[in-house]
């Protein structure tokens, strides 16, 4: 199934990287062993004020000098959206795959781990992500994309089922799929609230 819709999307990151995107220097995949949808270029779909947050974050962890975001039009292609059953139950079998795989190699299963109830460091999902969708591309079926929603943060307010820092993640696997960036106007009101 090819998703051929175009999304605006948002790239959290340093300034001085920022501007060497915009001046036409391709993005950098991400391969960490924690991300949460496996190697691939992030992006939050719709979502400029959480890649600020983020690129805050990193700045807080002195990963990041000047914080800033970079927007792109981004074109899923074949997706594999895990916002859609077919590909989640596609998953949960990869999972099953993986792990005996590694079970015959006497490996152990990574784990996701973290602080937070978030357990942000994804080593699971990323190793079974990056296993399944290799051994897919080895078969001759390539995903562009890979799409998810994510529940994270405190509740809005107490007892909402609404998460402060719920977003939709895409992981940009192919670079053709990015077709074209932009520097996004932050409003004042998120500038003013984020100090």
């Amino acid at each position: 199934m090819r998703h051929d819709r175009v999304v605006v999307a948002y790239h959290g990151c340093d300034a001085a990287v920022a501007d060497r995107l915009l001046a036409g220097e391709p993005f950098r995949p991400s391969e960490n062993d924690h991300d949460w949808l496996g190697a691939g270029v992030y992006f939050w779909e719709h979502g400029a004020d959480r890649a600020l947050q983020f690129a805050r974050d990193q700045q807080r962890r002195g990963k990041v000098a000047e914080p800033a975001v970079v927007g792109a039009l981004v074109q899923l292609g074949n997706c594999f959206d895990l916002m859609d059953t077919r590909f989640t139950g596609e998953l949960a079998n990869a999972y099953q795959q993986y792990r005996s795989m590694l079970a015959r190699a006497g490996a152990m299963l990574p784990r996701n781990a973290g602080t937070t109830p978030d357990k942000k460091l994804r080593r699971l999902d990323c190793s079974v992500l990056n296993y399944y969708l290799d051994w897919r591309r080895q078969l001759g079926r390539t995903f562009d994309t890979v799409r998810c929603g994510f529940i994270e943060g405190e509740r809005a307010f107490p007892g909402s089922g609404i998460f402060q820092h719920s977003h939709i993640q895409i992981a940009v696997r192919s670079s053709t799929c990015i077709l074209g960036v932009f520097r996004p106007t932050v409003p004042a009101w998120t500038r003013m609230r984020m100090r």
